[in-house]
């Protein structure tokens, strides 16, 4: 059985991802594909390669946090 995706999306922005999906193929692959297609390619991404962007972000805003802690600890008299 398949795992479910830990990502929660509002219905509105699933539908825009899978708009963008579909004027992607068609622009830039000349192909036209339809709702399901585009929504298991979004499922897809979601599942398999999201995460990665997720941890990456989750990383650069603690280092941005830490370097802002150091700004803030130079203060200290």
């Amino acid at each position: 059985m398949r795992e479910k995706s830990k990502f929660k999306l509002e219905k509105e922005t699933r539908e825009d991802m899978v708009a963008e999906i579909k004027t992607y193929f068609l622009n830039e692959r000349g192909e036209e594909i339809g709702d399901l297609a585009s929504g298991l390619i979004l499922d897809f991404i979601i599942e398999k390669i999201a995460s990665e962007f997720y941890n990456q972000g989750v990383m650069d805003s603690s280092q941005y946090m830490s370097e802002r802690i150091e700004d803030m600890q130079s203060l200290l008299k």
